[in-house]
């Protein structure tokens, strides 16, 4: 009769925790989310290791031009680089890179409050500016710049010719610097340039927008030989093939060098690179870009010129004892780039917490790293030991993949189409706020995501991936916020 009772109780146990096991298991089985920025210490912003005292010396003057707040002539009160305009997105190069340090991406209020609003909002209107705030500008939004995919007539009837660049959010006038000022002719003149009409061509859809790529670790990627991207294009095609991966090289179009900066690695070096941007960004010409632009295809007008051509160029007429002072902005502007460290993950291998280890495992694992490559040796280099045959950990094949229509921005440039783009470097993400080429989103899990598109490169590995268990997808980011 024991024998029995204990045999029904048995049972019964049995068949209620049959019952009960699937609600168990499903509590425990906690939805993956993104940690956010880590906190602690901020693991980029500072030189290479290893710079000669001449380097340094460079580097550090490099940082206090980056760091210049620019006005039309250079003469405002706390303004002291010269030549902002006629139309621009900022008045400093760090007011843009900003994010977890010097040189990196967007700030973000919103993450970080005492780093302040966007700081576009506040350039708008600077110095008696008369600029409206656009419309995908916000105080807790990223910064960006916009551009056009095709070129408007004037009706604002798009005419169907591809444009592709930047129109600078904001212009010069109104600016007190740009107000009964001197201008090329010596005479007085007061600029008069209204902004682009960004509410028409969001509604005709002809927006797309870009927000500031991360600097760091930019001189080993520089040093990175074409070799070294090709031999890593054909390594594992077997494993690519299966998962639909192709992807090729930007390449310049008149040496052929592969091409590696910017969203879709349209830039070649690091020079050109600066360049552009203090072209585009903040409308200085210099000795690259010599022109002053207005808004494509249009020149800019006459009443909003107040400098000689290039405003940015070499001091030639240096005559004391600081080499420093003799390049252009430009020039230095490289200089920082390529000095500025890669970031340092918060931990590595078998120090790293059992979730963070599991993540890079599974990262490896569902394909993730066929695209997004760990490590890149750098070859010798001109500019020192400190970059020479170094291990860039950049997590970047620096190849252009098709990301499908969720993505796509109607943008060419050079070999990369419409819906390419490099394969972001994911070196210091685990301290940025805003990802994706536009900034459309602050969670990880959406940015991962946006990836699975028809016609995406994407698709085998987000397959494998929303196969995985919640709390694999959850090693999977505590491993990238650990970058």
């Amino acid at each position: 009769m024991k024998d029995t009772r204990f045999a029904l109780a048995f049972l019964f146990f049995s068949l209620l925790s049959c019952v009960l096991a699937p609600a168990v298991h499903l509590d425990a089985q906690v939805i993956a989310r993104d940690p956010g920025p880590r906190g602690g210490k901020v693991g980029a912003g500072q030189p290479v290791r290893g710079l000669t005292p001449g380097q340094q010396r460079f580097f550090n003057n490099a940082l206090s031009r980056f760091l210049e707040v620019d006005s039309v002539g250079g003469n405002l009160p706390g303004e002291t680089g010269k030549g902002l305009g006629p139309g621009f997105n900022g008045n400093q190069c760090a007011s843009c890179h900003a994010q977890p340090a010097t040189g990196g991406s967007s700030p973000s209020r919103t993450a970080f409050p005492f780093l302040g609003p966007n700081p576009q909002i506040a350039v708008a209107n600077l110095d008696g500016a008369s600029n409206n705030i656009p419309f995908f500008i916000s105080e807790d939004g990223p910064v960006r710049e916009a551009r056009f995919k095709y070129f408007p007539n004037p009706g604002g009837v798009l005419s169907g010719q591809r444009d592709g660049g930047v129109h600078d959010l904001f212009t010069i006038q109104g600016r007190v610097d740009a107000t009964n000022t001197p201008g090329i002719s010596g005479h007085l003149q007061t600029c008069q340039l209204l902004q682009p009409d960004f509410e028409k061509m969001g509604q005709l859809g002809n927006l797309s927008y870009r927000i500031p790529t991360p600097l760091f670790g930019g001189g080993l990627i520089e040093n990175i030989p074409d070799a070294t991207i090709e031999r890593n294009m054909v390594s594992a095609s077997a494993a690519k093939l299966a998962l639909g991966i192709a992807g090729h090289p930007n390449r310049n179009p008149n040496d052929g060098t592969i091409t590696r900066f910017g969203w879709k690695a349209q830039n070649k070096s690091l020079q050109l690179f600066a360049a552009e941007a203090y072209s585009v960004e903040m409308g200085v010409s210099n000795e690259v870009f010599p022109s002053e632009r207005g808004y494509p295809p249009m020149p800019p007008p006459t009443s909003c010129l107040f400098n000689a051509t290039p405003e940015d160029g070499t001091n030639m007429e240096q005559t004391g004892t600081d080499p420093t002072a003799v390049p252009s902005d430009i020039v230095q502007f490289g200089n920082y780039m390529r000095y500025l460290d890669q970031p340092t993950p918060a931990c590595e291998g078998d120090r790293c917490p059992p979730s963070v280890q599991s993540g890079h495992r599974l990262f490896i694992g569902v394909g993730c790293a066929l695209c997004h490559i760990q490590s890149m040796r750098t070859t010798a280099s001109y500019y020192g030991e400190a970059l020479s045959n170094k291990d860039a950990n950049l997590y970047s094949d620096l190849l252009v993949h098709h990301m499908g229509p969720k993505l796509a921005d109607d943008i060419i440039q050079g070999s990369a189409g419409p819906d390419e783009f490099r394969s972001a470097p994911l070196w210091g993400i685990g301290q940025r706020v805003f990802f994706l080429h536009d900034g459309r989103t602050q969670d990880l899990v959406e940015a991962i995501a946006q990836h699975a598109s028809p016609g995406s490169e994407a698709n085998g590995v987000m397959t494998r991936f929303n196969h995985l268990t919640e709390n694999e997808k959850q090693d999977i980011l505590n491993f990238l916020r650990s970058l």
